[in-house]
């Protein structure tokens, strides 16, 4: 099967991964996802080399062949990693959920998308392609929440991913998400009488993000059902924060993950972190980025092995940084 929307003779191979685990999904959302997997030139030369392994992860409401959208003046993702050609097998994870993503771990409320990711797609990678099996020679890529994916599940596996980078990624909670709270009350109150399952009736009625409080509500909505099993963290008449529903939320949050001992230890197995952001992020995950840098500093992380940068951006225009991080990760891996 052909990659879409890239030439003949792309390197990029399609197939179709069908799951056990996402088959009994709460949301009824399909348990067949698509996957993209890229080998180098060198790999058909080379029968007896073995190469590292990068997991790349979508953003909420991204799609697996989203990636290979084209847009003006800017290569798509696949593109610019066959341009770097990486000596690394790259690979294309699909987690998107009816509510706009999975925040790629295991919630009773959207499915089980860590188990997913790490007990079904990497061994089924590893078997079918010539992959280097250990941690040290796998790692994960992501923007935004697959930025947050990236950090989560290399913190939940240090046995399965030595690397890691996270472009824009959630972290830091109490900037990123706490200020959409009172939005999203408000939303809910004045356009759909306190009632998620009235938005949920008007948003896929009409063409998507449509009207103004479409992302917040969305967003709220999704990550309450990653984080705290689709309990709002809010009380949806006034807005007032339900603290020990947020005290869940900031579980899940990487950056006081990064602080506990069981996660102390997974930080120090790993050996490459990439973290950046823009300095003018909407969603303040630059601030989130610096926190996060400064958990592994507490941590113990040596500077060596992290790579830190603030940069002129905001949240989206970031592809450009995205080969940037696959050459450094390779280049670790390897």
């Amino acid at each position: 099967m052909d990659a879409p929307g890239l030439a003949p003779g792309s390197r990029w191979q399609a197939h179709s991964f069908e799951s056990r685990v996402l088959a009994d999904n709460p949301l009824g959302d399909p348990a067949t996802r698509p996957l993209f997997v890229w080998t180098p030139p060198s790999y058909d030369r080379d029968l007896e080399r073995r190469y590292p392994s990068v997991y790349v992860l979508q953003g909420l409401t991204g799609t697996a062949p989203a990636w290979f959208n084209v847009r003006p003046w800017e290569p798509s993702y696949p593109e610019q990693v066959e341009a770097l050609a990486p000596e690394a097998v790259v690979v294309l994870v699909d987690a998107f959920t009816s509510v706009g993503g999975s925040q790629f771990v295991d919630s009773p409320a959207t499915g089980r998308y860590h188990t997913y990711l790490c007990d079904e797609l990497v061994p089924w990678v590893d078997a079918r392609y010539r992959t280097a099996p250990s941690h040290r020679n796998r790692a994960l890529q992501g923007h935004s929440s697959g930025g947050y994916g990236a950090m989560v599940n290399a913190m939940l596996r240090p046995d399965l991913f030595g690397g890691l980078a996270t472009h824009s990624g959630d972290a830091l909670f109490e900037a990123c998400f706490l200020r959409d709270l009172p939005e999203a009350a408000r939303a809910l109150r004045d356009r759909y009488d306190g009632s998620y399952d009235a938005f949920w009736d008007d948003f896929r009625s009409r063409p998507p993000f449509a009207k103004p409080a479409d992302h917040v509500l969305l967003n709220v909505f999704a990550m309450a059902a990653a984080y705290s099993d689709g309990e709002l963290p809010f009380e949806p008449e006034t807005g007032e924060l339900r603290c020990e529903v947020w005290e869940r939320w900031l579980a899940w949050d990487p950056v006081r993950m990064a602080r506990q001992s069981r996660f102390v230890a997974a930080l120090r197995e790993v050996h490459a972190i990439w973290i950046d952001a823009g300095r003018s992020d909407e969603f303040y995950l630059d601030l989130g980025a610096t926190a996060f840098r400064r958990a592994l500093a507490d941590a113990g992380v040596p500077d060596g092995v992290v790579r830190f940068e603030l940069f002129d951006g905001r949240h989206s225009g970031v592809a450009w940084r995205f080969p940037l991080a696959l050459a450094w990760l390779v280049d670790r891996l390897s």
